[in-house]
């Protein structure tokens, strides 16, 4: 292990003790960077304690207020439920003496039902509903926005009976049925023995507390809940805001009152609601304070990073200044291989440097003349070549053509052998008549299109032949006379010796930036040892003489000559299985006509 890491210390310090301008460099880097660093993270932190104090502060002096407000609404609804306890109508109604008399008994339930109206109507809207409950007459006055009724029920309703059981006269619980709104009840006890006569109860919005709720600054990080006296979350109900089981259990230990509790991710603000046995809580989570200090540290980022650049510009300069010579004078060394154009002017220096520098400027000079003539005598080799394997068109082919059409003369219609001809006269003008080395795809596809014509009028019940284009691809440009080796190959490897119909397709496809040609036929296909032969030449096409395949162009050439143009990741690749065919694809960069005549 220590010899690995010795390793490793010595990869990455190695350019520096090469290099005396980034020696310099970093020992300035390191000089002004630390003190910054350090600066930066006195203030952060400071920063970070001063906006912790102050957030502290803030929400207990809100949860304090807060918590007024809320018993205040709580008291509200509180003396609505007085209101019917101590209502003229109520007592007019348990007193009711006369069972038989129908029409007394009719006008003190009429009498209640307007006093419920009454407090329902005046309550707001988020009051949603008044339930009145009497033991003794065993009654159950529902008043609503779509309820009005009077039911007489068999024992005490279950909410009322379990409160009574737990000896409370008061409660608070959340719907089951909506969890957005709540149930306040108070039982009714009568006042010489107290003993428990009824109970009132009104179905609550918990919205109305959203107003209120809103002082202590609710966002996206921090979280307001109303829970119970069991600890449980009351408001809201939604289950993505439950706070984290750590606050909770934190929760169950505090005293009563405002205070302020921290946890390992959150800070913790609870403040008791009066009476009613509720407790508003607000989380704040650390991280919140933290983004908050960050501005302060983001200035502190900013200044470095200003320290720190104006530290490298006086690093780079003393450096070129003291290194400038040696520098210049490496690069000269580093420019002997190359031959675009010459390495800038010889120094003028006095000093043995500047002699150096002038003998390497010359030298470099004479190497790049030689580099540059040896280029061009095997370039123009190379495109004479080219030149010559253009003007040809195989003679067989030629030969059978001819043929082909002096007995055309005498079997056929003259425009069957003028079309012939014609096909033949546009191959000869296309080959001759474009000096250019690149033609574009559509006058490729039109050069073989008169080929296989000739060949389709020499095999005329058995050559079927198909195109199969995207006509965005037919200006991008290629290396001309590409297409045709390759049908040429079809027929002379593949077609020739296979009985039945013949197939040759060409097919055009972009893929992504590239565009694929692909030609295929049906032919007698290849042997696998002998595709793999023909896939090793074509490997390594460009390394062989263009001059290569004998009297006309070859596989060989054509891939040789798409590197040639567009580099090592594009040329001619190739799939063949014995008695199913041979596909030969072109793979050439999707470029506009624009950029392929440049």
């Amino acid at each position: 292990m220590p010899t690995r890491v010795v390793r490793w210390f010595r990869a990455l310090t190695a350019p520096y003790r090469r290099s005396i301008q980034l020696k310099l460099i970093l020992t300035m880097i390191v000089l002004s960077v630390l003190p910054v660093i350090a600066v930066t993270a006195l203030a952060a932190e400071k920063s970070r304690a001063s906006m912790e104090t102050e957030v502290v502060e803030t929400n207990m002096s809100n949860m304090k207020w807060t918590g007024i407000y809320v018993s205040d609404q709580l008291d509200r609804l509180n003396h609505l439920i007085y209101s019917i306890q101590i209502s003229p109508d109520l007592s007019d109604y348990l007193n009711e003496r006369e069972p038989g008399n129908l029409s007394s008994q009719f006008n003190a339930q009429r009498k209640m039902l307007n006093t419920l109206a009454n407090v329902y109507y005046s309550a707001g809207s988020h009051v949603i509903g008044i339930q009145l409950y009497l033991k003794q007459p065993q009654t159950l006055f529902t008043f609503n926005g779509m309820q009005n009724d009077i039911t007489t029920v068999n024992g005490i309703p279950p909410q009322y009976a379990e409160m009574w059981k737990a000896n409370k006269d008061y409660s608070i619980r959340t719907s089951h049925a909506d969890p957005e709104r709540f149930t306040l009840t108070r039982s009714i006890r009568r006042f010489e023995d107290q003993k428990q006569t009824g109970a009132i109860s009104l179905d609550v919005l918990w919205s109305q507390f959203d107003q209120t709720l809103g002082l202590l600054g609710r966002g996206d990080q921090h979280q307001v809940f109303i829970t119970g006296s069991d600890g449980k979350v009351m408001y809201p109900s939604q289950a993505h805001q439950s706070p984290p089981a750590e606050v909770l259990t934190a929760l169950r230990d505090v005293r009563s009152g405002p205070g302020m509790i921290k946890t390992a991710g959150n800070y913790v603000f609870y403040n008791d609601l009066d009476v009613v046995g509720l407790r508003l809580v607000k989380i704040v989570p650390t991280s919140s304070i933290n983004h908050s200090a960050f501005s302060t540290m983001l200035y502190g980022i900013i200044i470095g990073g200003i320290s720190i650049l104006v530290s490298i510009c006086i690093a780079v300069f003393i450096a070129w200044r003291t290194a400038r010579p040696i520098v210049h004078l490496a690069r000269s060394v580093q420019e002997l291989d190359m031959i675009k154009g010459p390495a800038g002017e010889p120094s003028t220096r006095p000093d043995e440097i500047g002699l150096l520098e002038r003998s390497l400027h010359g030298m470099a000079g004479r190497i790049r003349e030689h580099i540059q003539t040896e280029y061009s005598m095997n370039l123009q080799k190379k495109t004479a070549e080219l030149k010559a394997l253009q003007a040809q068109i195989h003679p067989h082919f030629l030969q059978n053509t001819l043929q082909m059409i002096g007995s055309m003369v005498f079997s056929q219609k003259p425009e069957d052998t003028y079309e012939v001809i014609r096909s033949l006269s546009e191959m000869f003008r296309y080959v001759v008549r474009e000096p250019q080395d690149m033609a574009s795809l559509r006058a490729e596809i039109d050069h073989v299109g008169h080929y296989m014509r000739i060949q389709q009028r020499r095999f005329p019940q058995r050559l079927v032949f198909q195109v199969e284009t995207d006509e965005q691809a037919l200006d991008v440009r290629l290396p001309k006379l590409s297409l045709q080796p390759l049908l040429e190959n079809a027929f002379q490897h593949g077609l020739d010796r296979k009985a039945g119909a013949w197939r040759v397709g060409i097919r055009v496809e972009i893929m992504k930036e590239d565009i694929c040609i692909t030609v295929c036929d049906n032919g007698s296909g290849m042997a696998p040892d002998r595709l793999e032969e023909v896939r090793a030449r074509l490997e390594h096409a460009s390394e062989e003489p263009i001059w290569a395949q004998g009297s006309h162009i070859g596989l060989s050439n054509v891939a040789s000559r798409i590197r040639m143009n567009f580099g090592v990741n594009y040329g001619v690749t190739i799939d063949s299985e014995p008695g199913i065919g041979t596909r030969v694809t072109i793979r050439i960069p999707f470029t506009s006509a624009g950029e392929g005549k440049g």
